[in-house]
């Protein structure tokens, strides 16, 4: 049986695309997370924080989902128990052998001063084989992760190893499973909010890295990182655009600035 704590180098695995690997799942935005859920506490650093907030704390569970016990929110921690139990049938090394680095973490996505992790709400777990996690930005992948992946697709959930800097380890439960839970009531009082398509500050994924690649074009020889995270540099880019353009310059990205953008 193949090495599952085997460190496999991304780009070279044959016919593997990390790009295309969630298919039409996208991450949940904070933007929505916020709206449907919650904010967890006031403030946020890149460490680990425990969450402040007494109704987003009563949505909390801590339960054995199989291979481990782990703490999050509750439609979400049942959720990865029902993934648990598919992998527990379908892949039993695996399972045997999957470790976890934690789920609840309310901190902000590593290297980021605006971006909040999903892990704030409970959302995401990180995943590993063995003692190396494989982890954030190194372009590597636990051979066990691979297999995982459509399991986890299967029940909503994306799979990090497709954020522009790859986090392989990562999986976190899809806007649409988010907005789901909100629509079967499972979210508390905030899950009844209405939100709309809108980037805004602190939002993260492949939209992103879209808006930022169409306000490159846009602003042509300006430049700002196309690294998929809104943070404030995207955000007065933004605002500049829209200053040039005759926009309200509020630096969100509502439905119709990211039609004229062509978005």
């Amino acid at each position: 049986m193949a090495d599952l704590s085997e460190e496999l180098d991304i780009s070279k695995i044959s016919g593997f695309d990390r790009f295309a690997a969630n298919g039409k799942i996208r991450p949940a935005r904070a933007s929505v997370n916020a709206a449907l859920i919650g904010n967890p506490r006031g403030t946020y650093t890149e460490d680990c924080l425990p969450p402040q907030s007494n109704s987003f704390k009563a949505m909390l569970e801590t339960a054995d989902v199989g291979p481990f016990t782990v703490t999050g929110l509750r439609p979400a921690v049942r959720a990865l128990a029902a993934v648990m139990a598919e992998v527990k049938r379908d892949l039993p090394a695996h399972y045997a052998a999957v470790g976890h680095e934690g789920m609840l973490c309310c901190r902000l996505v590593r290297g980021s001063k605006a971006a909040v992790s999903n892990h704030a709400w409970g959302l995401a777990i990180d995943l590993k084989f063995g003692k190396n996690v494989a982890g954030y930005g190194r372009g590597k992948v636990h051979g066990g992760r691979l297999a995982l992946c459509p399991i986890f697709n299967r029940h909503g959930f994306y799979w990090g190893i497709a954020f522009k800097r790859d986090d392989s380890m990562h999986f976190e439960a899809g806007e649409d499973l988010v907005r789901q839970w909100a629509a079967e009531g499972l979210l508390g009082a905030a899950g009844s909010a209405k939100i709309g398509d809108s980037l805004t500050m602190g939002d993260r994924g492949p939209r992103v890295v879209a808006l930022q690649q169409a306000l490159n074009r846009a602003l042509a020889p300006s430049t700002i990182e196309e690294d998929g995270i809104f943070g404030p540099i995207t955000r007065l880019a933004l605002i500049d655009y829209q200053s040039r353009n005759g926009l309200a310059p509020n630096g969100l990205a509502s439905a119709s600035v990211l039609k004229r953008l062509g978005l």
